[in-house]
């Protein structure tokens, strides 16, 4: 397992393990990584130190640690996907809300919600996911949606 430090076209900063380096690149180029923070899919590595012992006898070093968002599941000692910047702990705070009070419909988003705007089924809180040109269209029909500020959890990091 290899930990990199990652950058966003958006200047956010986060890491992540992957089984190698060579398991990164294979994973970036099928846009499979993306901002902890933003989504974006336009990652690259960031400057990093690795970290070395002196020999094989010291004691490893442990990882830095962080509380991990209200809610949150404990990933273990790292907790690398707690946000660290207000932002991020806003956001964290956001999809906890989200994921709480409404349903997940995946792709069927848009069909899901054109369907209650015309009145074929009952109204409820929903989130999911639809492609850019889906979501043009529901704006442009007046249905009421809007982007949210992160990526569905299966397609976080």
């Amino acid at each position: 397992m290899i930990k990199f430090t990652l950058k966003c076209n958006q200047d956010h900063q986060f890491e992540s393990w992957f089984q190698s380096a060579e398991a990164f690149d294979k994973l970036d180029a099928a846009g499979m990584v993306s901002c902890a923070v933003c989504g974006s899919d336009s990652v690259t590595k960031a400057l990093m130190a690795p970290r070395v012992r002196a020999s094989r006898d010291a004691a490893p070093v442990p990882a830095p640690t962080s509380a991990p968002a209200p809610g949150a599941p404990d990933t273990g000692p790292s907790r690398l996907s707690a946000p660290t910047d207000p932002r991020g702990k806003a956001i964290a705070d956001l999809r906890t809300q989200i994921e709480k009070n409404s349903e997940y419909v995946g792709l069927e988003f848009a069909a899901q919600a054109r369907d209650m705007h015309d009145g074929l089924t009952p109204n409820r809180a929903i989130h999911g996911e639809a492609k850019p040109e889906e979501a043009r269209k529901l704006i442009d029909d007046g249905v009421p949606v809007l982007p949210l500020p992160f990526v569905p959890r299966r397609k976080a990091n």
